[in-house]
């Protein structure tokens, strides 16, 4: 029997906006299936320069450029002495216009890609739950939905389709049931933050750049600084979980402005600007998926993996994937091979990215080391690192800079993956 739809994407975030208006821009009958009503707040602000090809390719450049979201031209970081280094301004290495990125409020972003999404064609369903996922032995072959929000239990409907894509952000449906979340041990953090309005910014091209200020020895942690439209500051603290919250308990408003106080360097930013917003938590967020796909399912973005918000890669990282997913998906149409390694065949592509990423937080988080301090004794590598900051992390070659850096800082090696286990005939109750 023809199945209801093509395909169905759980999740209408940045991933799922991408996967659906791609192949729906195909001729695909694309269902997204999301939990809550957007707007609704979301963290992940800050934008990348290399997330400008994958929005090209949507068609929503002009929609963002006239959304008034504030211009990014670089990153700074600050040691935890409070010296900056010189600015990482990525049109150093990229002539092009998508040297000029955006930091975004996420609320805005995320209705906006998921109105185009629908306006490319994909069937959008919003407050709606994915109560199961449905496999025919290990190949998945549809859902079960039902209406979510305030207790609602209404009626479960079943749907089918030739591929699933999970989208689902951290709350990753597939690779958590199905056993296949990996966390990366070294990398445990937990985050608070909060949203200032009148924080003092840098004047003229640096009004917009996000800031990374490394927080006073101890924590091994960071602040983020990210200016917003309407002068609206994102303001947040990474840091180990164990001293964050480690005989404070859980008081998020005690812990942040104690965090504040200690960092001078973002101190002196807010000490006149009013909080505008509740204070948020997130923690041990860091994972991967031991595999990107399966038999009749992809996942993308989130769900796949998540690795660090030290570099602002997740919304980039969610684009790509779901771009690499949605040709991958098409070829599998043209094919009519449905089969994990037809739909995951880009992995190694992506995997071989974020092991980039990896590298680099890696050495962000290493005692003692400075990228300041590692360009001003190699500049040869600052065209490389500015690339990685990008996320120009498919050209050759500009993984050389590690070989340079495994001299400063451990590099890591590949993230084991133990064997995954073999899908399940549903997911109901796991």
């Amino acid at each position: 029997m023809k199945p209801d739809y093509d395909v169905i994407v759980m999740g209408g975030g940045p991933a799922g906006s991408c996967v659906s208006t791609l192949l729906a821009q195909q001729g695909r009958r694309v269902l997204v299936v999301e939990k809550e009503r957007f707007p609704r707040h979301h963290i992940g602000e800050s934008l990348i320069p290399e997330t400008y090809w994958p929005l090209k390719r949507m068609g929503v450049l002009d929609k963002i450029r006239q959304a008034g979201f504030t211009k990014k031209f670089s990153v700074q970081f600050a040691s935890n002495d409070g010296r900056f280094s010189r600015p990482f301004y990525f049109f150093e290495t990229n002539h092009h216009e998508s040297a000029v990125t955006w930091q975004v409020l996420r609320s805005k972003f995320d209705a906006l890609m998921l109105d185009h999404a629908r306006e490319s064609g994909a069937e959008v369903r919003q407050g709606t739950l994915v109560q199961d996922v449905l496999f025919d032995g290990e190949r998945a072959v549809g859902v079960e939905i039902r209406e979510a929000g305030d207790g609602a239990r209404g009626p479960v409907e079943r749907l089918s389709a030739h591929v699933l894509v999970d989208a689902t952000g951290l709350n990753a449906l597939l690779s958590s049931r199905l056993g296949l979340r990996l966390r990366d041990p070294k990398l445990r953090k937990a985050v608070v933050y909060s949203y200032f309005r009148g924080a003092r910014r840098d004047p003229g091209v640096d009004h917009g750049a996000t800031l990374v200020l490394r927080t006073p020895p101890g924590s091994n942690g960071w602040f983020w600084f990210i200016p917003l439209a309407e002068d609206v500051t994102s303001v947040g603290i990474v840091a180990d979980p164990d001293y964050l919250f480690g005989g404070r308990g859980r008081d998020l408003e005690k812990i942040f402005a104690e965090e504040i106080e200690r960092c001078a360097a973002v101190r002196s930013r807010v000490e006149h600007a009013t909080r505008v917003d509740r204070h948020y938590t997130i923690q041990d967020y860091s994972f991967r998926s031991r595999r990107c796909s399966g038999p009749g399912y992809v996942m993308i973005g989130d769900a796949y993996g998540f690795l660090d918000p030290i570099y602002s890669t997740g919304v980039f990282l969610a684009l790509k994937s779901a771009e690499l997913a949605a040709d991958a998906i098409e070829r599998a149409f043209r094919a009519e091979d449905f089969s994990g390694e037809t739909l995951g065949a880009h992995e190694p592509r992506l995997r071989r990215g974020v092991e980039s990423f990896r590298k680099l937080v890696y050495a962000y988080y290493a005692s003692d080391f400075s990228f300041g301090n590692f360009i001003a004794e190699h500049p040869e590598c600052r065209a490389n690192l500015i690339d990685l900051l990008v996320g120009n992390i498919f050209r050759e070659g500009v993984d050389d800079i590690f070989e340079v850096m495994k001299d400063y800082c451990d590099i890591p090696p590949p993230l084991e993956f133990p064997p995954a286990p073999a899908a399940a005939s549903s997911l109901a109750g796991k």
